[in-house]
């Protein structure tokens, strides 16, 4: 992997990722927000629902170690239903590392379903590890799963400033990254609640039928962001955003 900016030169995942802890400073009120996405060339968040089809396996593996650097990890109900998610820390030796720095060795799983249409028989559910929030409107029971699962009913549509302020202020979560899909992701920069945003940008040209972007939904006026680092592996690149306020 090579830097690109700042300080060009020879890198790797674990050099970048050293060091890097945004648990440490969250803002008042609410936790530090990473948001982690990908996109082709041509503006596709995603192939036949699927972002994981779009990256390699250096995106892969930047997505595993960026995730044990956050309390939180949080998806919409889309994404859970298109990935399929298991234990979001499967190796033993990472959630011990995580320990040593200071967090849990499991991250919490913050699920943002508004009609809870979620697939409970999905590895995360079923693996009896970690735990999962769910943030739903919807009234309906939640089936017994191995995986302990609490549920926070909301009345009316999910607010997403106040997802965040009851993890920091109600389950003491310092810092959590957002893995999409692009509406969660939408929500977040609508709130101004994005503090670090990972882009990886795929190489490719899909075309075909119209998919989404990573971002969906309305921003009361364009947000420019700045650039911090740019790396690059066999032309796939890796970005990484921060707010100009």
């Amino acid at each position: 992997m090579r830097r690109l900016l700042p300080d060009p030169g020879e890198t790797s995942i674990d050099e970048l990722l050293d060091g890097y802890h945004p648990f440490e400073s969250p803002p008042a009120g609410r936790p530090f927000v990473g948001a982690n996405m990908i996109t082709t060339l041509d503006g596709r968040a995603s192939i036949q629902g699927r972002s994981k089809d779009l990256g390699s396996e250096v995106d892969s593996e930047f997505l595993v170690k960026l995730r044990r650097r956050f309390d939180a990890v949080m998806v919409g109900a889309g994404t859970i239903r298109a990935e399929r998610y298991g234990r979001i820390v499967r190796d033993a030796d990472a959630r011990a590392k995580r320990e040593r720095i200071g967090l849990s060795p499991d991250p919490l799983a913050v699920i943002i379903s508004g009609r809870l249409d979620l697939p409970f028989d999905a590895p995360i559910f079923t693996c009896g590890a970690g735990e999962v929030l769910i943030f739903t409107s919807s009234d309906q029971p939640v089936p017994e799963t191995a995986t302990p699962t609490r549920v926070k009913q909301v009345n009316g549509p999910i607010a997403i400033e106040k997802v965040l302020g009851h993890l920091r202020n109600e389950c003491g979560i310092r810092a959590v990254l957002c893995e999409g899909g692009p509406q969660l992701f939408g929500q977040l920069e609508a709130a101004d609640a994005v503090d670090d945003l990972f882009l990886t940008i795929s190489p490719e040209l899909v075309g075909g039928e119209p998919s989404p972007r990573i971002l969906e939904g309305t921003l009361t006026e364009p947000r420019r962001k700045r650039l911090e680092e740019l790396l690059e592996h066999d032309g796939e690149l890796f970005a990484r955003y921060r707010p100009r306020r």
